[in-house]
């Protein structure tokens, strides 16, 4: 059973994206932050810089690498795919990286997006600490600055899709950005969490909107 829930521009889905996607057409781009399968290197027992992002009971949901990550970036004309490392996807150039700046409080000192855009490596420097200030709802969020800087390089991509939409912080940029967004998430906690968040958002956009008028 997959609940819809629209909020403006976005449509948000709970369930299973490899049940969801094969129902959609196809999108402008993906933009999405797939679990890695580190559930096992996340555990009490893991050993150096992993054990830096152990949460306890946080991880059930990072067992396993999706196995229809050809299917999502399929999903969309373009994609950017975090943890695009970690995934068997072909060459390419275009590479975004995160560099996280502080080295101290992270298992990883940067992160990598997979991308079809073509051009060279491009990086973005944000701290980690600050996503303490944007509030933390989820273990592995991305800063919403890092995501309204991907969809950036997508300027003709008037609707984006999450696949693994977590906390919703994509779905929060996209909506800040003036485009359409499609979410999807398993998780009901983090479906909730999402929502709200692009809620929210939607309502700032709103109330700009009509200050202006």
């Amino acid at each position: 059973m997959v609940e819809w829930v629209e909020i403006g521009n976005a449509r948000l889905a709970l369930g299973d994206c490899r049940d969801i996607l094969p129902t959609l057409g196809k999108v402008d781009a993906v933009v999405t932050d797939p679990p890695y399968g580190l559930g096992d290197k996340l555990s009490t027992g893991a050993s150096g810089g992993w054990s830096k992002l152990h949460v306890k009971g946080g991880h059930d949901w990072d067992q396993a690498i999706p196995e229809n990550i050809p299917a999502v970036v399929a999903a969309g004309t373009d994609a950017i795919i975090w943890g695009g490392n970690y995934f068997a996807l072909p060459p390419r150039r275009g590479w975004l990286l995160w560099d996280k700046i502080v080295r101290k409080w992270t298992s990883g000192h940067a992160e990598m997006a997979w991308t079809t855009i073509d051009q060279p490596v491009r990086a973005f420097n944000y701290a980690f600490g600050e996503l303490a200030n944007e509030g933390k709802e989820h273990p592995t969020q991305k800063p919403l600055p890092l995501m309204k800087w991907c969809i950036g390089f997508l300027p003709a991509a008037q609707t984006i899709l999450d696949p693994f939409m977590g906390s919703g912080t994509t779905g929060v940029a996209a909506v800040q950005m003036g485009r359409k967004f499609i979410g999807i998430e398993r998780e009901e906690k983090y479906f909730q969490i999402a929502c709200k968040r692009i809620e929210d958002a939607q309502r700032q956009g709103d109330f700009f909107v009509e200050s202006a008028a």
